[in-house]
């Protein structure tokens, strides 16, 4: 008996080990590119590529950084990300709570054969869309503008950020839905004074999606955007790369202070971010 306890207690420590040792290997994978363009950023552009790889730069090159931010208009960059960032992180909030609470909430005809449908569009590849998405925008006249990098998130900024919180909202008892028409309650009144206060962790984690996707959004600022006025900072960075060659100093000092807001971002808001995700059942 006590061989036995003693062989379930070493297999217990083997598998504990085994799954220590392969979240250590996975954070790896994540964190060794992080580290990568932060010791990048400190050096000059000879040390980066040295074989073997120096990881402590010597001496550390802070002027990388006034180098890569007076190279190029940022301010202009980041005016312009921070106006695109905070419209769309608005318009999704708002469209996307009201859309998941009409589809969670409320029952009209046909309303789960709708929600099947849009829920079909998320298996549709982002290059299907492009250029008929592409060929609207430039009939409108919207060519060269930022609005077509805003107006999508006020239509509920993508079925995803829907969906989530529709799963999210059916979490919640109809008690209370219930007893607040007993009390003379609109829907309105049931969606602003009760739902969405008690989604706020949900509501977070659509926030940083939004937030995340719109900072660091490449492809549709390249499509719909010409004038460098417009530019945004995730397309700004493509400045320091030419035809042949690349201020890669510059460029990861660049990157580095860029992906610095996400990273704050996510810190403030883990905490109900990964609370968020366990109630919308979006870890699987």
């Amino acid at each position: 008996m006590l061989r036995r306890r003693g062989t379930f207690l070493k297999q217990s420590k083997l598998s504990l080990a085994a799954g220590y040792g392969a979240l250590v290997f996975i954070s790896g994978m994540f964190i060794i590119p992080f580290v990568w363009l932060i010791r990048s950023s400190l050096m000059n552009l000879s040390q980066i590529f040295t074989m073997p790889p120096e990881w402590i730069p010597a001496p550390f090159q802070w002027s990388n950084f006034q180098r890569a931010l007076t190279a190029l208009p940022f301010d202009t960059f980041f005016k312009n990300t921070l106006i695109i960032v905070v419209t769309v992180l608005a318009g999704t909030v708002i469209t996307s709570t009201i859309g998941a609470f009409g589809f969670s909430r409320i029952q009209w005809k046909g309303r789960d054969t709708v929600f099947a449908i849009l829920m079909t569009s998320m298996m549709l590849p982002a290059a299907v869309t492009m250029i008929p998405s592409f060929l609207g925008w430039q009939a409108l006249g919207f060519y060269d503008t930022l609005y077509p990098l805003i107006i999508p998130a006020y239509f509920g900024g993508g079925i995803f950020n829907i969906f989530l919180l529709r799963q999210f909202y059916l979490t919640i008892p109809r008690d209370f839905d219930e007893a607040a028409f007993v009390d003379g309650a609109s829907y309105w009144q049931i969606y602003t004074r009760i739902i969405f206060p008690l989604s706020r962790s949900a509501v977070i984690v659509v926030a940083l999606f939004s937030f995340l996707a719109s900072w660091n959004d490449f492809m549709g600022p390249l499509i719909y955007l010409k004038s460098d006025s417009l530019f945004t900072l995730a397309l700004g960075l493509q400045m320091f790369q030419g035809s042949y060659t690349a201020q890669w100093d510059l460029l990861m000092a660049a990157s580095a202070t860029v992906v610095l807001p996400c990273v704050i971002v996510f810190l403030a808001g883990q905490r109900y971010f990964l609370e968020g995700i366990t109630l919308t059942g979006l870890k699987g």
